[in-house]
């Protein structure tokens, strides 16, 4: 196939006929194209209608709009052209006053044939590094988005690959713990209503989110002869099943992604009123996250199966977490409770309930329910509260 060689494209400005058709001869015996235009005006309606130029060659001094005014356009609507000024030798201040606006050269009449040629292949070259340097930069634009997105992509991934890891871990505790089965996930789905119906952000929600699901993994480290002991604890096994909080934090804050949940887990069994442990943490001093899981943790306690009781209804868990509203629970968050429907805190425990315990209830990366009705029934009730 047969190579068609381009040939540049110059627009040549002077409101003199004679010396548009001088400049224009010369050009076209050197393979260059060339469109003639008398006036600045002139040059921009047919830049307006084809700006396919590679160079405009403009006389400054002429009648109308001038040189100066035709850069002043094409620097506003076409800056990639380069403009070559051409003047008399008694206006060089002028051209260099062009130059300093955006002029690429200037030629000072009258002008040799050789010198017409090696500036307009100089403003040529100089056009072509511009548009090498543009591609370049482009390329560089596309492969920095495509190496970015990748890497997004391999993080949420990797972030994805940890969650169910995570997931793996708290299925393990409910299952090594047979009476609390599916509470890990029915406390974080409430705990993950509530942070959303305070309105916290999607990183925050994924840190509370995390830290709720696994607050009991310190059980892991307490013998089996204490923890499923149906009898009553003595002090001492007491103060055993109280180290899961540290021991869960010890686990917790070795692992980069869950160092923020680590702290929610060490302070899950604190208490506002500072009657909680393990450091008796007060108020505020409290992590935000552990506020919102106390609220939560009750409400599936007070509603779930024990041994050694039956599940109470939602209005008595209600009423016992108001009862308990400035001691066991923040004030601040028991007020955003008490303002969620109650259909939709049964909802969502039926939802779990009803599902066996690997059902993957919510998706920790994006801080939402997989369940697609759970969602909904969220999404609706707390629309316009969530950021």
């Amino acid at each position: 196939m047969a190579v068609v060689e381009y040939s540049p494209r110059i627009l040549v400005v002077d409101d003199e006929p004679h010396i548009r058709a001088v400049i224009g001869a010369t050009l076209e015996k050197n393979s260059y194209i060339t469109i003639e235009a008398a006036t600045g005006t002139e040059a921009m309606e047919i830049l307006n209608k084809d700006p396919h130029f590679d160079l405009i060659l403009t006389d400054i001094m002429m009648k109308g709009m001038d040189g100066m005014g035709l850069l002043e356009q094409v620097k506003l609507t076409h800056p990639e052209i380069p403009l070559v000024m051409v003047t008399a030798i008694h206006d060089i201040a002028v051209a260099i006053l062009a130059m300093r606006k955006g002029a690429y050269d200037y030629l000072l009449k009258p002008f040799e044939r050789e010198q017409l040629l090696a500036v307009i292949k100089r403003a040529l070259e100089h056009r072509s590094l511009v548009k090498q340097n543009q591609i370049y930069q482009q390329n560089l634009e596309h492969l920095v988005a495509a190496r970015t997105e990748m890497l997004n992509k391999t993080m949420t991934d990797l972030e994805r690959s940890y969650d169910i890891t995570l997931e793996a871990l708290g299925d393990a505790l409910d299952m090594k713990d047979a009476e609390t089965e599916g509470h890990s996930r029915r406390v974080t789905a409430f705990t993950i209503t509530l942070a959303r119906a305070m309105g916290l952000s999607h990183e925050v929600i994924k840190v509370i989110a995390r830290g709720a699901f696994l607050h009991d993994i310190g059980k892991m480290a307490i013998p089996d002869a204490i923890l499923l002991k149906s009898a009553g604890l003595t002090p001492e096994e007491i103060f055993i099943v109280q180290e899961h909080c540290l021991r869960g934090y010890q686990i917790l804050q070795k692992i980069p992604f869950l160092k923020e949940s680590a702290e929610i887990v060490y302070a899950h069994q604190e208490h506002f009123d500072g009657s909680g442990y393990p450091r008796g943490l007060v108020g505020t001093q409290i992590p935000l996250g552990a506020r919102i899981f106390g609220v939560a943790d009750a409400l599936d306690a007070i509603t779930s199966n024990r041994p050694y009781r039956p599940a109470r209804s939602f209005e008595e868990a209600r009423a016992e977490i108001l009862r308990c509203s400035g001691t066991q629970f923040d004030p601040s968050v028991v007020e955003v409770f008490l303002g969620v429907p109650p259909s939709l805190w049964l909802e969502l425990g039926g939802e779990i309930h009803t599902k066996n315990h690997s059902f993957s209830t919510f998706d920790f990366t994006s801080g939402k329910f997989q369940n697609s009705r759970m969602e909904s029934l969220l999404s609706r009730h707390l629309s316009g509260k969530t950021k």
